[in-house]
C-alpha cells in the first residue's frame, strides 16, 4: 500500500506556489492521463472489492472500510459516462478528502503514475471538446522531463466530485452529512475559491 501523507505535501504545494506551479497527482484512466491537484489527495491503497450498498448513485461501486471508516468509492470511469473499470493488477483506489475533511471519498483508477510539479504558465485552457466533459477540467497541462511534449487533463474536483452524488454516497454509507449540508458546503468553497482567485490577481 502506498501512502500520501496530505501535511508534507501542503508544504510542497505552498513552496511550489511561491514560483507559479502547483503539484499534481497523475494517474491513468481508460488509456488517457489525468492529474489532479495533490491536496487533495489523503493517500493511495491498493484495490479491494467494495460491499454494495442500496440507493448509492450510478458511478459509486460500493463502500469500503478504511481504518473503521465507511468510505464510498467512485468509478471514474462510469462517472465520465463511459463503461465501468476493467481492473487490473494496478488498479487502485485514490483517497481524497474534500472541504478539508469533512468529506472522504475513494476514486477507483486504472493506475498511479507520479506526483509532478506543474507551471501555472504551462495550464492551457480545457479544450471544449473530447472524451471527457470539459466541465469537468480545470485545464491541460503541458509536462517536463520523461514526460516531455504529453499533455495531462487536470481536473476540476468540484464539479467532477458533485456535492449532491458525494453527499448522498456517503449517508449511504453511514457517514454524517445531512442533506442541507450539501449546498452550504459548495457555497463556503465556492467563496474559498473566490478569495483565492483575487489574491493571485492582486
Amino acid at each position: 500500500m502506498s501512502l500520501i501523507h496530505a501535511d508534507a505535501n501542503a508544504q510542497g504545494q505552498a513552496s511550489g506556489a511561491e514560483a507559479g506551479a502547483a503539484e499534481y497527482l497523475t494517474f491513468m484512466l481508460g488509456g488517457e492521463m489525468f492529474a489532479i491537484a495533490i491536496l487533495c489527495i489523503k493517500e493511495i491503497i491498493e484495490y479491494c472489492e467494495p460491499d454494495t450498498v442500496p440507493l448509492m448513485p450510478p458511478a459509486i461501486r460500493g463502500v469500503i472500510n478504511l481504518r473503521g471508516a465507511a468510505v464510498p468509492v467512485l468509478d471514474l470511469s462510469v462517472r465520465f459516462g463511459r463503461g465501468p473499470s476493467t481492473l487490473t493488477r494496478r488498479s487502485c483506489i485514490v483517497i481524497l478528502e474534500l472541504d478539508g475533511e469533512q468529506q472522504v471519498i475513494g476514486v477507483l483508477v486504472d493506475a498511479v503514475n507520479a506526483v509532478l510539479e506543474i507551471d501555472a504558465a504551462d495550464i492551457e485552457p480545457a479544450p471544449a471538446f473530447g472524451a471527457v466533459n470539459a466541465d469537468f477540467l480545470a485545464g491541460m497541462g503541458k509536462l517536463k522531463g520523461r514526460f516531455e511534449g504529453r499533455f495531462v487533463l487536470l481536473l476540476n474536483a468540484k464539479r467532477v466530485f458533485s456535492r449532491a452524488d458525494i453527499g448522498a454516497a456517503m449517508r449511504a454509507a453511514g457517514q454524517d452529512v445531512a442533506p442541507q449540508d450539501v449546498p452550504q458546503q459548495e457555497a463556503r468553497q465556492d467563496a474559498q475559491q473566490d478569495r483565492t482567485q483575487q489574491e493571485a490577481a492582486a
